[in-house]
């Protein structure tokens, strides 16, 4: 009570501490509350008064007869029971500050209105299953890295400065690597624990922590020991993996330079062989070939891997890695390095990203990593790959990792902010009718239009990307230990992993960006605040849409794909191919397109997964063929491919969103089919036609356009969409709860 304005006197404060030790209380968890010499902000004491407030609205009217009584029933609730002289002891103190008798409840409440209780918000599935079947693999290690991520050594501290933030984010990563886990997807002849899975696992739950800490720890395990383990050969595994894995040589990725950022074919740094001294002089021949925002680069880096145009005997080879020494141990550049820290940035201050740039640098042959392509004793170069342009596409294959790792970190940021605002949500008043309690935000259906479709969407892609790891796992362990043509495997393989990992990165990391500013919106005011974790997540993770590849350029490799696929199912993109797959869709089209289903509105069908299919499958489809038909009327009129591509570009990108959404859909369908109980299915049934329905109702304009709907099905599907967010209501914080967010990363949120 003495709180409830927000503001605390220092003789209020004494006051209230000499009558707690008057009456023989211990002044226990309240004595940082106490201090005079450090009251409480004026914010923490509203906080207390909310949960006052909501917990008391549990409470019977009968117990609210006084503060004493009110604060004993808030207790037995949580099954704390004062003893006899506690109860007394507390009545004392009430009655010396003269805050007995029922008015001073009454004064931490509105008097015009009642306060209603929450309502039930018990699970109505088994929440340990659903947690367990959406967590994806390894969920020893998740455990294991929530136990050390609350274990008092990661706690994040307000107010540090840039380099204070650096140097409290490299302790955090060697506590990690102390700790094996930067290792775990080396194999274990070089130190590692060979198991890329857990590797995974580890990266997706430091997401929900501190987005710095994910991105040192990406680039030092993922990025720069992932390129040696990836692109190299035995000699640089034997020589690096295991320091690289401990920390104790802390390296870069050195891909991106100042002009060419996605565009690493044409990269200008050089790489070239001198055959008398058997060294590679390293070089940035103009100030746009320099390397720019390399992680590790300003503060820690020692090693970087340096992709750069390769020539051997005058001839160029295109890029290659090279790993080139930027620092000795001393942390002083070396000669011929010149490195420049690119400073603030919007978010992921923690990462010292920092400019390279090589003054004709030389290292050793052997720095070149070799397993794709090498330069033997003579001089002369050999690869087992002949295409130049295939070699490039295998050597960015192999570190398609990045493109899954950053997915999987934006979808758990998702989940953090998913998890606060919805918690929060489920428990704020806000407005009603006169007389009567305040509604709670969720109630409202356009709170629930605003959370409820965005917490469907991340449960899909949480099974959409979880079978990506699997593909991509299981395609890492077939290649290992191959080399030549062999590394490549399946070529058709290959490129649908690059093509889904690119696709869903971008997919993911835009539902991020949207979702996060979704949620702190919903928060209002209290979500603006640092404490509630939205101004970091949204700083931190904006960079996540142009990390490991611009999301446009990314979704037109999707379309590219698309296109490649379709030229080897039908020939090729002339009247001919284009006639076999307009044949092949012929039958379906009059079937999607049929009067009768246009107009179908029963809840039956709009729920239907053979429905959601179908209608996404269509979209896919009927965007492929008219991008294919818009790309060969420009080349036959004498465009390149490129240009005519180019003059598609929004058709593909429309195109290629369609085919990642469609792929999402049949993910989570695919894991229904596989759920552990009924009640876990049911909620996922749910869960897919609020994503399915919402998806469809987005691009309703298209399926107007073309037929596949009329407008009283346009409505119905809209309608449908705000009924499913009603049914999912109810069970909202079962279904954040089970993303299972530590709550030490929710420590001091209003999402704790």
């Amino acid at each position: 009570m003495a709180w409830a304005d927000g503001e605390l006197a220092s003789e209020e404060l004494e006051q209230l501490r000499d009558q707690i030790r008057g009456a023989g209380l211990p002044e226990g968890a309240l004595a940082e509350w106490l201090d005079p010499g450090a009251p409480p902000s004026a914010e923490r004491l509203l906080h207390l008064l909310d949960e006052v407030r909501w917990r008391a609205a549990e409470v019977l009217p009968e117990r609210r007869r006084s503060l004493t009584e009110l604060g004993i029933a808030i207790a037995e609730a949580d099954g704390e029971y004062p003893t006899r002289e506690e109860r007394a002891a507390i009545l004392r103190i009430e009655e010396a500050l003269g805050l007995g008798g029922p008015d001073a409840v009454a004064t931490l409440f509105d008097p015009a209105r009642p306060i209603a209780p929450l309502p039930d918000v018990r699970p109505r599935f088994d929440r340990d299953a659903m947690a367990g079947f959406i967590g994806g693999p390894a969920p020893e290690t998740r455990r294991r890295v929530c136990a050390l991520l609350a274990d008092g050594r990661f706690e994040t501290v307000a107010g540090l400065s840039t380099a204070e933030y650096r140097a409290l984010v490299s302790e955090w990563c060697r506590v990690l690597a102390d700790e094996g886990l930067g290792a775990l997807g080396y194999p274990a002849e070089f130190g590692g624990g060979g198991d890329p899975a857990s590797f995974i696992a580890t990266f997706e739950t430091l997401a929900y922590f501190d987005l710095s800490l994910l991105t040192k720890f990406g680039v030092q395990f993922g990025l720069f020991g992932g390129s040696i383990h990836q692109l190299g050969s035995r000699r640089h595994h034997e020589k690096y993996l295991r320091d690289a894995g401990t920390l104790a040589l802390p390296g870069c990725f050195a891909m991106s330079e100042t002009l060419h950022g996605s565009n690493v074919y044409d990269i200008q740094t050089t790489a070239v062989y001198d055959p008398g001294a058997h060294e590679i002089v390293v070089h940035t021949p103009v100030p746009g070939a320099r390397k720019d925002y390399i992680g590790n680069a300003a503060r820690d880096g020692r090693l970087a891997t340096v992709f750069a145009q390769l020539e051997v005997e005058g001839e160029g080879r295109g890029v290659h890695a090279v790993l080139v020494p930027i620092r000795g141990e001393d942390g002083k550049p070396l000669s011929g390095v010149t490195i420049e820290d690119c400073g603030e940035k919007l978010g992921l201050n923690g990462v010292d990203n920092g400019r390279l740039t090589f003054d004709r640098v030389r290292v050793p042959r052997e720095n070149l990593l070799d397993r794709f392509a090498s330069i033997d004793d003579e001089g002369a170069y050999r690869s087992p790959i002949a295409s130049p342009a295939r070699r490039f596409f295998t050597m960015l294959g192999t570190l398609v990792s990045g493109r899954v790792a950053v997915g999987s970190a934006a979808l758990s940021a998702t989940k953090v902010a998913l998890t606060i605002a919805v918690r929060y949500g489920a428990r704020r008043r806000q407005f009603g009718p006169p007389g009567e309690a305040e509604r709670i935000l969720l109630d409202y259906p356009a709170h629930q239009r605003r959370l409820l479709p965005r917490l469907a969407t991340t449960y899909a892609l949480g099974f959409a990307i979880h079978d990506l790891q699997t593909e991509y796992l299981a395609a890492t362990t077939a290649g290992e230990g191959d080399s030549g043509e062999s590394e490549v495997g399946d070529a058709a393989r290959r490129r649908h992993l690059e093509a889904a990992a690119a696709g869903l990165k971008a997919c993911a990391t835009w539902h991020a960006t949207d979702t996060i500013q979704a949620c702190r919106e919903s928060c209002g005011g209290r979500g603006y605040l640092a404490n509630n974790r939205f101004a970091a997540l949204k700083a931190d993770s904006d960079v996540f849409t142009t990390f490991e590849g611009d999301n446009t350029v990314l979704m037109q490799l999707v379309a590219k794909d698309l296109l490649t696929g379709f030229r080897q199912q039908f020939g090729d993109l002339g009247a001919l191919g284009l006639a076999r797959f307009a044949a092949a869709r012929a039958g379906r089209a009059i079937a999607e397109r049929n009067w009768v289903v246009s107009r179908k509105t029963s809840e039956a069908h709009l729920r239907d997964p053979g429905f959601h299919d179908a209608v996404l499958d269509a979209r896919r489809s009927d965007l492929l063929l008219s991008l294919a038909r818009r790309v060969t009327r420009r080349i036959a009129g004498g465009m390149t491919s490129f240009d005519a591509l180019t003059d598609c570009q929004h058709h593909a990108l429309t195109a290629a969103r369609a085919h990642v959404e469609s792929e999402i859909l049949r993910s989570m369908l695919a894991a229904e089919r596989r759920t552990p109980s009924s009640g876990v299915a049911e909620w996922l049934d749910r869960l897919r036609c609020l994503y399915a329905l919402a998806t469809i109702e987005r691009d309703a304009a298209w399926f107007l356009e073309e037929g596949y709907f009329d407008p009283p099905k346009s409505r119905a599907i809209r309608r449908a969409v705000t009924a499913l967010c009603a049914e999912v209501r109810p069970q909202a914080i079962p279904l954040v709860d089970a993303f299972d967010v530590p709550p030490s990363c929710l420590e001091g949120s209003i999402g704790l």
